[in-house]
């Protein structure tokens, strides 16, 4: 078949190069399996040109995928309500020399965990690895009461016994 869309049908080789060469074009194998194998007279050039122009088209609308990792190990047990989390960075050969791309993610991973939990040690190194411990957020009303102590009625200004628990609530264990 020819670049205008002409087709020659079955012919012999020498013919198929002849007829390429007359046209100033090349003889360029497009399906070697078939049987009969299937040639194109065609600017073979252009063709590559052409070629390299779709894949790079195909290229663009590939969607790459990105692959993150977090590693665990074994004993890594389920987080419970209460449970602190240490995150660790480790460090390799030159990396070592670029502390502040660790800490660029820790202060990353603190402000997108800051609804939920809070910082109980800031980033830390300790030899190849820096770390920082989250604890859950406290509530209001939780385990340590807001409340002020109420006054001395001898009005001295010091606080007294705290005030007694209200009926609902538990007495401290």
């Amino acid at each position: 078949m020819a670049e205008d869309g002409e087709e020659f049908g079955v012919m012999d080789t020498r013919d198929a190069i002849r007829t390429a060469r007359e046209k100033g074009m090349d003889l360029v194998e497009v399906a070697p399996n078939a049987d009969p194998p299937v040639c194109k007279i065609i600017d073979f050039g252009r063709f590559q040109y052409l070629a390299k122009k779709k894949a790079n088209e195909a290229k663009k609308k590939q969607v790459v995928i990105v692959v993150k990792e977090v590693k665990f190990r074994p004993g890594t047990d389920e987080l419970q309500e209460g449970d602190k989390v240490k995150a660790t960075i480790w460090f390799r050969g030159r990396e070592m020399t670029h502390r502040e791309l660790g800490a660029r993610i820790l202060d990353k991973l603190e402000k997108d965990l800051a609804d939920i939990s809070e910082v109980e040690m800031r980033p830390r190194m300790e030899g190849n690895q820096m770390f920082i411990f989250f604890g859950p957020k406290r509530h209001k009303g939780g385990a340590k009461s807001e409340r002020p102590a109420a006054p001395k009625p001898d009005g001295g200004g010091k606080a007294g016994p705290p005030a007694p628990a209200a009926a609902d609530e538990k007495p401290p264990a």
